[in-house]
Formats: structure tokens, C-alpha cells, sequence
């Protein structure tokens, strides 16, 4: 595997890894009457967006309701959800 898709494979946000410096609101963005939300040009440059780049959307819920989505460049989902279901899998090949 490239050094290059490795490090994309890494989890960036693992709760255990995240300090005070690792979440922060970038910007506030509005949903438009077509259902498309703007980034700004600042915003897509600081995180490296480019067109036709693909994201998971993750919602989080809080008394049933959705309160909270988060975005996922696709290119990063791989390795959050082997690192995330990879403990579950060998505790359960363990019993």
C-alpha cells in the first residue's frame, strides 16, 4: 500500500485522539431553496475540496432527533470504519 493511501486510511478524528485543537466551527452555511449548501472558496482551499469530491454525511442523534451531521471524505471512511469495526470482529472471532 502507498505511503500516500495509508495516511489517508488513518482515522483523523478517533475520540481517544481528539484534544481541544482538533474540532472548531469553521463557518456557518445555508441550505438553499434547491438543497445545496455553499462553502466558501476560503473554506474549500483550508480542506482541500474539490469539485465532484464525494462525503459520507453522519448524523448523530439526540431524543430521536438528528442534531448533529458531520462530513467524511470518502476517501477517508475505509480506514475509520476498519479501525472502528476491527475490534468489535476480534472480540467476537475471540469468544
Amino acid at each position: 500500500m502507498s505511503s500516500q493511501k495509508k495516511e489517508k486510511e488513518e482515522i483523523c478524528c478517533e475520540p481517544e485522539k481528539m484534544n481541544s485543537t482538533c474540532c472548531r466551527v469553521e463557518s456557518v452555511v445555508t441550505l438553499d431553496s434547491k438543497g445545496q449548501i455553499y462553502f466558501s472558496k476560503d473554506l474549500r482551499e483550508k480542506a482541500n475540496i474539490n469539485e465532484g469530491e464525494k462525503f459520507a454525511v453522519v448524523s448523530m442523534k439526540k431524543n430521536g432527533e438528528v442534531c448533529c451531521l458531520s462530513l467524511i471524505k470518502v476517501e477517508y471512511l475505509g480506514g475509520m470504519v476498519r479501525n472502528f469495526l476491527g475490534p468489535m470482529v476480534q472480540d467476537i472471532n475471540n469468544k
